[in-house]
């Protein structure tokens, strides 16, 4: 079992883990790392500087020549990959644990996640040996022409803090599993969970430098991250505001990225469904995480006949919710994860009544004492809002859903379209044929019928529109981080002029 557990970390000092051992930064600097239900701090994360970073890089470039790593057979890399998901399994309760305790995320929905995350590395795993080239007929006798898949290299990585573990295995697994080697930067407000996998990397066998991480600040340590030139590719998963300045810096290296960025995705209610289905749906796509997904169906339209009662019982159930500590079993939304993202919830808020819009439920702080300490905010519903208002186009990254009526599919379809992101939609209705047409017509990357919020590893996903680029996710992803690579061969043994092409 790993040493790392909630009671090691409170008031501990976490240090960088570079070249397989966990290393002190060289400025020397620490920062703290708050619990979102108390906004006290529990730990310090080491805080590190250009040259922690392109110690890293050369770490993992290092890692890319080392026969251990580079010499060994797909399917023994595999194996690795494979004894990994067994070392998060074993540990996924102390794992689960340091994730409620660093971001405020509900203990029962981090136990199921990270007993979900192992199988995610087994399918990875299972992938290691079946990246396949091709070869490819040409119009030259005695000659084969043949493609590799090769790794594409070092990848960087920084990931959130909403669910730090899980969106990292969605490139961690694929990248180990063809051969790549990685320096992650996880998020300065989430970082125990990747520090702790770590650990397990040591003890599953991974060579030095093919697993770094290095933590900090965006401005300091992912500035110096995003902009080294011994990157090969570069994943990111946040805002559309920083995905903008990370692709810069990569693209003074002319580095390829791959982002998830915001959202505002559409959640569609047609007058055939179950209205308390339907409500049960919307409000597991908005207040789940409490909001804090990128897929969050925050712009809910309703078609105009059912309009009013869909709003009333979604009312309703929304004042069934449960805003509690993360650690009960009864709980439904935790807090938020950072002050910061509680007083963006609050001024969206503001700013959509000022717009017009009306608070159905919600709207605030907990009134309930024993949360007061904490970032903790109430699902919230918002009616007579209109698609052009703000907290209608920019995401919140809260539990705050506007609600919309429309008449006819058209108009649903245009308002739906009328947002800078294309990350998730979804719909209920019982006509397949209205589902069809919905899927085909919206812009975004993921749609749901009759279900929201349902991911699976196996499929390739991601954005469209300023929600980023790339995918994740079945065997799409594997390409994604390989490198293709063309192979000819005379095998004619014929003389041939050196200043003519032989075309035939």
């Amino acid at each position: 079992m790993m040493k790392t557990t909630v009671e090691s970390l409170q008031g501990s000092r976490q240090n960088l883990f570079i070249h397989g051992e966990f290393t002190p930064p060289r400025s020397g600097q620490y920062v703290s790392s708050y619990d979102p239900t108390t906004a006290q701090p529990w730990y310090e994360f080491a805080q590190a500087n250009a040259d922690d970073v392109d110690a890293a890089v050369r770490s993992a470039q290092a890692a890319l020549k080392n026969p251990a790593w580079r010499r060994i057979t797909q399917t023994d890399r595999g194996k690795l990959v494979r004894r990994l998901a067994d070392l998060v399994l074993a540990n996924a309760d102390e794992l689960a644990l340091i994730e409620c305790r660093d971001n405020g995320k509900l203990i029962k929905e981090m136990r199921a996640q990270m007993r979900a995350i192992p199988d995610s590395y087994l399918y990875f795993a299972g992938m290691a040996d079946k990246l396949q080239g091709d070869t490819i007929p040409v119009n030259k006798l005695d000659t084969l022409n043949f493609n590799l898949r090769e790794p594409i290299g070092v990848v960087g990585m920084i990931i959130p803090w909403n669910s730090p573990l899980m969106m990292l295995t969605g490139t961690l697994a694929p990248c180990l599993a063809i051969g790549n080697t990685v320096v992650v930067k996880p998020s300065e407000h989430a970082a125990a969970s990747t520090l702790a996998l770590a650990e397990l990397a040591i003890e599953a066998g991974f060579p030095p430098g093919v697993f770094n991480v290095v933590t900090g600040d965006g401005s300091t340590t992912g500035d110096a991250l995003t902009r080294h030139p011994g990157i090969a590719k570069f994943v990111f998963t946040g805002s559309t505001v920083t995905g903008r300045k990370i692709a810069g810096n990569a693209a003074e290296n002319l580095v390829p990225c791959q982002m998830e960025l915001g959202g505002k995705s559409p959640h569609v209610v047609f007058s055939d469904v179950d209205v308390e289905r339907a409500v049960n749906g919307v409000v597991s796509g908005i207040f789940a995480a409490a909001g804090q997904t990128c897929v969050a169906g925050s712009r809910c339209f309703v078609e105009a006949s059912v309009y009013e009662r869909f709003v009333e019982a979604l009312v309703e159930r929304t004042r069934r919710v449960k805003v509690g500590h993360p650690m009960a079993d009864d709980t439904d939304i935790g807090p938020l994860a950072l002050a910061s993202q509680l007083d963006k919830v609050v001024g969206y808020v503001a700013s959509g009544v000022q717009e017009g819009a009306k608070i159905a439920i919600g709207g605030r702080q907990p009134k309930d004492l024993a949360l007061s300490r904490g970032w903790y905010f109430e699902p919230t519903v918002m009616t007579q809002a209109r698609n052009e208002m703000r907290f209608m186009q920019e995401e919140i990254f809260g539990p705050v859903v506007g609600v919309v009526p429309f008449n006819t599919e058209e108009e649903l379809i245009a308002l739906a379209n009328a947002t800078e992101y294309g990350l998730a939609a979804g719909i209920w209705t019982q006509n397949i044929d209205r589902a069809l047409r919905f899927a085909r017509d919206i812009e975004a990357g993921t749609v749901w019928v009759n279900t929201y919020r349902s991911a699976a590893y196996m499929s390739a996903n991601g954005g469209t529109k300023r929600s980023g680029y790339g995918r994740r996710g079945g065997f799409e992803v594997m390409r994604e981080f390989s490198r293709l690579k063309n192979v000819v061969i005379d095998y004619s043994g014929a003389m041939q002029d050196p200043f003519v092409i032989r075309l035939r």
